[in-house]
């Protein structure tokens, strides 16, 4: 188990690292694995812009550097609340953060990120609560009205 949160680790800075590489060809993008970089926990946008704007973009709509190299065609964050009838669904949003569901989040090119949470440094139990719960509420922000 610490082995695959390790990995899950690596993995998701990766993916943050692969924003590095805007001005590369979509095409030519490869994922490097490097450990996941600490971010305060009280910033949902520091998370995100750390955590996921390598994938999902840096407004969230799926058109990050590292998407072209996934898999699985990456979310539009943009319209959950929009596919969701209108209302924003954070705890399904929690749920894919902590736990994971089907092929996006949990696969090896997209960690679950409580384990990654956990395997921080000070990754106690309520330190990844607040940190699911604030990048939740950032996620919020980014939906298209």
């Amino acid at each position: 188990m610490r082995t695959r949160t390790h990995f899950c680790a690596i993995i998701l800075f990766l993916l943050a690292a692969a924003g590095l590489m805007v001005g590369q060809e979509q095409s030519n993008v490869t994922i490097k694995k490097v450990p996941a970089p600490h971010t305060s926990p009280a910033s949902g946008k520091e998370m995100y812009i750390n955590y996921c704007a390598s994938c999902h973009g840096k407004t969230g709509t799926g058109d990050g550097p590292a998407a072209a190299a996934l898999k699985v065609p990456v979310s539009n964050l943009t319209t959950l609340a929009k596919n969701n009838k209108g209302e924003f669904p954070a705890a399904h949003v929690s749920t894919m953060l902590t736990a994971g569901d089907g092929p996006a989040h949990g696969s090896a090119d997209m960690p679950v990120w409580g384990p990654v949470f956990r395997s921080m440094k000070t990754g106690d139990q309520a330190q990844v609560q607040q940190r699911v719960v604030n990048l939740t509420n950032y996620l919020e922000t980014l939906q298209v009205k």
